[in-house]
């Protein structure tokens, strides 16, 4: 079974963002970037299962600048067996992502897309939705556990009122979460295999998807400050604060 994996190059989730001056959007100049830390779950996932024997090759795919082969060796040195880096220098909105990602499954039929549920850059929270829908495949979000056999897909997935089971059978597309697992350190000897492995190099033409963006940014802006608490006198004060200062009830 082949498994694409598709990850992101973002600002490193250790590192407080900056809003440019005319906020216009986040400010990357000279700001550290990393793989996306949802998508380095789907990497570390797909390994494992490759270990278990159950997945026999791994495809990762980025679509960004040339600066995202940094990223896309990360996950060679995990255990990615190849991988296509998309070369795009402007910023993609999930629509064109997914349809990029529909060209790339089309040309190299994985029976699984196991991707991040979200980047930590814009929280859209939608690529995932987006391709299964294109594809016309089943899809299961969020997953805290996966479970292959067969042609079948077994996701669990937290959902306000505890765990939901879904199986869905492949091919699909499942996004992952948080618990799913604890990604790997990439170990030396692996960051130098990860040198000789191939990264297939293509632009949206080669795929011929447009990338023309349909949204428009109005402002970037620093959430605001949190002020200091304050101290109420009984139940009846808090419900009174809540109510005619706080505007909440």
């Amino acid at each position: 079974m082949k498994v694409l994996v598709p990850v992101k190059r973002v600002i490193d989730y250790n590192v407080k963002a900056r809003v440019k001056p005319d906020q216009s959007g986040v400010d990357l100049a000279n700001v550290k970037m990393s793989m996306n830390p949802f998508d380095e779950i789907a990497v570390e996932e797909a390994v494992r299962l490759k270990e278990k024997g159950i997945v026999t090759e791994i495809v990762s795919v980025s679509i960004g600048p040339q600066q995202a082969q940094e990223t896309l060796r990360t996950s060679l040195a995990m255990g990615a067996d190849r991988s296509i880096l998309i070369v795009v220098d402007q910023a993609v909105e999930p629509l064109a992502v997914a349809k990029l990602l529909k060209a790339v499954v089309e040309a190299e039929q994985p029976k699984l897309v196991l991707m991040g549920k979200q980047a930590i850059d814009d929280d859209n929270n939608a690529t995932g939705q987006m391709l299964a829908a294109l594809l016309g495949w089943p899809q299961a979000t969020f997953a805290s556990k996966l479970e292959l056999a067969g042609d079948v897909a077994t996701v669990t997935r937290e959902v306000d009122g505890g765990l939901q089971t879904l199986s869905a059978e492949l091919p699909a597309v499942v996004t992952v979460d948080l618990r799913l697992n604890e990604p790997r350190y990439a170990s030396l000897p692996n960051i130098m295999k990860a040198k000789k492995k191939p990264i297939d190099a293509k632009t949206a033409a080669d795929y011929g998807v447009d990338l023309t963006p349909r949204l428009k940014v109005s402002k970037v802006s620093e959430p605001a400050k949190r002020g200091g608490g304050i101290k109420v006198s009984d139940a009846a004060d808090l419900v009174s604060k809540l109510k005619n200062e706080a505007g909440v009830l």
